[in-house]
C-alpha cells in the first residue's frame, strides 16, 4: 500500500464535542440564479425603481458605445466595455446609500457615473491623463482599480474601520470572474468573514477572464458556492435582470448595516464586447453564443417587463435616449479637447506628507523640464 492511500484510508472521527461553528445550510446560494423580470415576483416591484433602472441602462448602453468609439479616435487609450452587463453597474450604484462606499474594477465605469461621478472624470484614468481623475471622497467612490482584485481587500478594511468606529457604513467591492482566482479575493472574503465587516461582495461572472472561460478557473458548482468556505451567506442571481440585481445587492446591503456582516453575489451575465479594444473575441468564442446572449439583453428585458406592466411608452422612452445623447455628446465634445497637464502634478497626493525623496525627484523634473524651455533667442537653455 501506498503512502497515499494509507492516508486515504485513514478517516479520523471528529473529537466527540466537535459541532460545525455554522449551519452551512441557510449560507447555500439557490440552485438557479434568482430572477424578478418575467415572474410574479415582477408585479411586486416598484415602478419608480424600474423606471429609473431603465433609463440608467439605456444611458450605460450609449456611455459604453461612444467611450469605444473615442478608443478608434485616438482619444482613449483603451476602454473595458461592459455591454451587456450594464445591470449589475448601475443596481450596484443604486443600491447603495449616499453614506456608502463603492470599490470598483476597471470595467466598472458605468457604476461610477451613476454614482455620481462626472462622465469625463470617470475616463481620465483609461486616457492616462490623471492618477484617478476624481475625488474618491466627493462621491465615496475608490479608484478604478486594474490590478485584478486588489480593491477587495481595501473595502474590507474600510468597512471594518467604519464599523470600529460606529459609522454606519457599507462598502460594496466589484470584481470580475476572473478576479475570483486571485489571492486577494481570498483574502479579502477570509478577513470580512472573520471581522464580520459590512461588505458586500458582487462578482460579475462575464464568462470570461480575457479569452479564459470560466470552466479553466474554477470547479465550484458556482462562484457563490465558495462564500460557504468562508462562512458568509452567498446569492446566485441574473446579472442581466436589473431588478432582480437590485433587489439582492439591497437585501445583502441592509444585512450588512444591520450587524449581519458580508455576502457574496454571483451575477451571471455575459461581456458582449470583447475584452478591452486591444482585444480579438473571435478567437476564443463564436457569434452563436455572443448571439444568444443577446436575445437576454438586459434593456430588452426591462422594456418588456415595464411594457407589459403599462409602464414604459413612447415619451419615456424618447426622453431616455435623448438624455443619453446628451451625455453622450457632451462626453465625446469634452473628450476631443486636448488636456492641460503639469508634469509637477505627478508629485501630488501621493503621501499626506511629501517625502525626501520626493522633493528631490521634484526638483530634478522642475530642472529638466526648465532646461527644456527656449531661451530668448529660440534655442533650449
Amino acid at each position: 500500500m501506498t503512502v497515499m492511500e494509507q492516508r486515504g484510508a485513514y478517516r479520523p472521527s471528529p473529537p466527540p464535542a466537535w459541532q460545525p461553528r455554522t449551519d452551512p445550510a441557510p449560507l447555500l446560494p439557490d440552485e438557479r440564479p434568482y430572477r424578478v423580470l418575467g415572474t410574479e415576483s415582477a408585479a411586486e416591484a416598484d415602478p419608480e425603481l424600474l423606471r429609473r433602472l431603465y433609463t440608467q441602462l439605456v444611458r450605460g448602453r450609449r456611455y459604453n458605445a461612444q467611450a469605444t468609439a473615442l478608443t478608434k479616435q485616438g482619444r482613449l487609450a483603451v476602454y473595458p466595455s461592459s455591454t451587456g452587463q450594464e445591470a449589475c453597474e448601475v443596481a450596484a450604484a443604486l443600491a447603495l446609500e449616499e453614506r456608502d462606499w463603492l470599490f470598483p474594477s476597471y470595467r466598472d465605469t458605468l457604476a461610477v457615473i451613476a454614482r455620481g461621478v462626472d462622465p469625463v472624470e470617470a475616463l481620465t484614468l483609461l486616457r492616462g491623463d490623471w492618477h484617478t481623475g476624481y475625488d474618491p471622497h466627493t462621491h465615496r467612490v475608490a479608484p478604478l482599480s486594474t490590478p485584478l482584485a486588489t480593491q477587495l481587500p481595501h473595502a474590507v478594511g474600510l468597512a471594518h474601520a467604519a464599523r470600529l468606529k460606529g459609522d454606519d457604513v457599507v462598502a460594496l467591492a466589484m470584481v470580475g470572474d476572473g478576479g475570483t482566482s486571485e489571492g486577494d479575493f481570498h483574502e479579502a472574503l477570509n478577513f470580512a468573514a472573520v471581522w464580520q465587516a459590512p461588505v458586500v461582495f458582487l462578482v460579475q461572472n462575464n464568462g470570461f477572464a480575457i479569452s479564459v472561460p470560466l470552466a479553466k478557473q474554477t470547479a465550484a458548482p458556482s462562484l457563490a458556492h465558495k462564500a460557504v468556505g468562508y462562512g458568509m451567506p452567498g446569492r446566485l442571481v441574473d446579472g442581466n435582470d436589473a431588478a432582480a440585481v437590485h433587489e439582492v445587492l439591497a437585501d445583502a446591503v441592509r444585512h450588512a448595516r444591520a450587524g449581519g456582516g458580508p455576502t457574496l453575489v454571483e451575477a451571471v451575465t455575459y461581456r458582449i464586447d470583447a475584452h478591452t479594444n486591444a482585444d480579438d473575441a473571435t478567437r476564443y468564442r463564436g457569434d452563436t453564443e455572443v448571439d444568444a446572449w443577446r436575445d437576454h439583453d438586459p434593456i430588452l428585458l426591462l422594456e418588456r417587463e415595464l411594457t407589459d406592466r403599462g409602464l414604459l411608452d413612447e415619451d419615456t422612452v424618447r426622453r431616455a435616449r435623448e438624455d443619453a445623447e446628451a451625455m453622450a455628446a457632451d462626453l465625446r465634445e469634452r473628450m476631443n479637447r486636448d488636456p492641460e497637464l503639469d508634469p509637477m502634478h505627478l508629485f501630488d497626493q501621493v503621501y499626506a506628507e511629501t517625502t525626501t525623496q520626493l522633493r528631490e525627484q521634484r526638483a530634478l523634473l522642475r530642472a529638466e523640464l526648465e532646461a527644456e524651455q527656449p531661451d530668448q533667442e529660440g534655442g533650449p537653455r
